[in-house]
């Protein structure tokens, strides 16, 4: 039966998935979900778009066959299983979280093995090509080839910081975040082992946003509130109060200084001071929340006063770049 919806597929279990709940949220996207124990629910502020709960890998391949027409899940699990025939296309490379490394890991024993270069010194005094533990087999086939290292992989499920202890692997290929299970577990990662770096993501299937407009527009929204709330995250709103003649004279002063133009200038407006002085008047901008300091120094420098500073929730542009991006990349 075809369907009429749209869907949204996000992690089912985990971390991932309250982060991508939390995230979706921030976003000013709320899913309503009535009954906790179902794997469906809507966001109100998108109507006829479904959010489904799936495992990570299922994620991509519902992606890939077409069932599913949205998906957030890892870089690294996309890499993994998306194909080879295009019909995957990623939407947002970088939310901001989930971030994890695919690695590759050998014994802390190897002690002359530092990078993967190493690994064809470590073949040799083996005998035999090695045996690499991983659950993310393509990529690291793909990577282990490019750099001419004989291999085979060994496929596994449970705990794979075990394997070569076990003696079930010679080393590992795993994902890495702060990387105390591999010095639990007696292992190191290699200096260059990095494979992919990931986070999470946006994909959506190719041939939907090219043949439905609600697809379209569905992705517009989703990349419209997510752009525009990472965007955000960088910057704060300064208020302070400034005197002179009229605005000209002001903005020159501002323009004159390094950090504190704002996203195109400053807006300025003139103070009904209650003093009855017709020369104050109110400066607000958007400065880069790693140049506050220098900001406000700037600001003090030129006669600013009365300094506020507030968070910015959302900075909308006229179209978000990566929505325009998408348009560009399905015409090739």
């Amino acid at each position: 039966m075809q369907r009429t919806d749209l869907r949204l597929s996000i992690p089912s279990k985990g971390r991932l998935a309250e982060e991508t709940i939390e995230f979706l949220k921030a976003c000013g996207i709320d899913i309503y979900k009535p009954n906790p124990r179902q794997y469906e629910a809507t966001i109100p502020s998108i109507p006829g778009l479904t959010v489904l709960f799936q495992r990570p890998t299922d994620i991509v391949i519902s992606i890939r066959n077409g069932s599913v027409d949205f998906g957030i899940t890892g870089l690294d699990v996309l890499e993994e299983h998306r194909g080879e025939n295009g019909e995957i296309m990623l939407l947002h490379e970088a939310l901001g979280y989930g971030k994890c490394a695919l690695a590759l890991a050998v014994p802390e024993s190897w002690e002359s093995v530092e990078d993967v270069a190493g690994l064809q010194a470590q073949v040799e005094r083996l005998g035999q090509p090695l045996k690499v533990a991983t659950k993310f087999p393509e990529l690291t086939s793909r990577f282990l080839s490019a750099h001419e290292v004989p291999f085979s992989i060994v496929s596994a499920e449970g705990t794979l910081e075990i394997a070569p202890a076990i003696g079930y692997a010679d080393m590992i290929s795993d994902l890495v975040s702060s990387g105390q299970t591999l010095r639990d577990n007696r292992l190191r990662p290699l200096s260059d082992g990095v494979i992919q770096n990931s986070q999470s993501v946006l994909a959506a299937n190719r041939a939907v946003l090219m043949n439905n407009p609600r697809a379209l527009a569905v992705a517009r929204q989703l990349l419209e509130f997510i752009e525009a709330y990472l965007r955000a995250q960088n910057n704060v709103s300064i208020f302070a109060n400034m005197r002179g003649e009229s605005p000209e004279p002001i903005a020159r002063r501002i323009f004159a200084q390094k950090t504190i133009g704002g996203l195109n200038g400053p807006t300025i407006s003139r103070i009904l001071h209650r003093d009855g002085d017709p020369n104050w008047y109110d400066l607000h901008i958007i400065v880069q929340r790693d140049e506050l300091f220098a900001a406000i120094s700037e600001l003090r420098a030129i006669g600013g006063s009365g300094v506020v500073v507030a968070p910015v929730i959302y900075i909308f542009q006229e179209e978000p770049p990566r929505y325009k991006a998408m348009l560009e990349a399905l015409k090739k």
